[in-house]
């Protein structure tokens, strides 16, 4: 059996997950500029899952590695490809309505979700400390949402505020589910197989949802150059990280360095700021920064 490939030097890693947790963000930033420019969500998703699901087959048939499935599987694999279809739907919706950074942020607090989801479904309760710090997670998600303040305001913050935050909260715990299922129901299953059948079932979804115009406007076309541009910019952003992943990921050493990866919604934030004009408020970027520290001590926690 060969030996598994040598990890990178971590500032190597480091400097890697630094620059595919950029492009993610660039990928959602790029999204919103489509989405002002009447792009369809539907058919950002199916552009992206598309391209990428092209290139992950390509690898996997080049790499030659054997497709079958262990008994049982079918079904937790189609699962996974649903939830992280409903995921994407459901961020790019918090995307085309909420700041990205903020969108981003709320997502990021899957981990909470899944501790919470493994305790219920019969693993470790959370220790005190666990608890503690997703507490301070909480209170920083308060901050963040500048709840303070909407709660003495005068004004409604309007539905589409709502229904960008509950879109990315339910992101966040859709995403939580998948991991759980990948983790409890298809671990026996090679990585680069899942990836490659979870965004054919992603792709296949859409273009269903799409055909039964599930989504109204899901499927509209970009209204101008800047559209098309945007929509170009974030399958590209989003194909060239994904695959890079896929293809590094023996080699990052994940245990000690995916907390880098949370950079994501710092770089959306300050793209946001250059790009679309989207600035939060200092109680929300303290509130912001409460979170991040939050989630990167959870997944240190976790990985010792």
């Amino acid at each position: 059996m060969p030996s598994p490939p040598a990890h990178f030097p971590r500032h190597i890693a480091i400097l890697l997950l630094a620059l595919l947790a950029s492009s993610f963000a660039g990928n959602h930033i790029a999204a919103r500029i489509a989405f002002d420019n009447d792009t369809g969500l539907l058919l950002a998703i199916l552009c992206r899952s598309g391209v990428t699901m092209l290139v992950l087959i390509g690898l996997v048939l080049w790499q030659r590695q054997p497709l079958g499935l262990p008994d049982g599987a079918w079904r937790w694999q189609l699962l996974l490809g649903l939830l992280i279809a409903t995921q994407s739907l459901c961020l790019y919706t918090a995307v085309a309505r909420i700041p990205v950074a903020l969108a981003l942020l709320i997502n990021n607090t899957f981990p909470i979700m899944l501790a919470l989801l493994t305790w219920l479904l019969g693993g470790p309760a959370p220790t005190r400390s666990a608890a503690g710090v997703m507490g301070l997670i909480l209170i920083g998600l308060v901050l963040a949402l500048d709840i303070p303040s909407r709660l003495v305001a005068t004004e409604s913050a309007g539905p589409e505020w709502a229904l960008g935050i509950a879109a990315a909260f339910f992101a966040a715990f859709v995403f939580a589910v998948a991991i759980w299922v990948t983790d409890k129901k298809l671990a026996a299953l090679r990585g680069s197989v899942r990836s490659m059948l979870t965004l054919i079932i992603v792709f296949s979804s859409m273009t269903l949802a799409g055909t039964a115009d599930l989504v109204p406007g899901g499927m509209s076309m970009p209204a101008n150059s800047t559209g098309w541009i945007a929509l170009a910019t974030l399958v590209v952003l989003y194909g060239a990280a994904f695959s890079l992943l896929f293809v590094t990921v023996p080699r990052l050493n994940m245990a000690k360095n995916a907390p880098v990866m949370n950079v994501e919604p710092i770089v959306s934030l300050l793209l946001g700021w250059l790009l679309l004009d989207q600035l939060l408020s200092g109680m929300q970027l303290v509130g912001g920064a409460v979170v991040l520290t939050g989630i990167v001590i959870l997944a240190l926690r976790r990985d010792r």
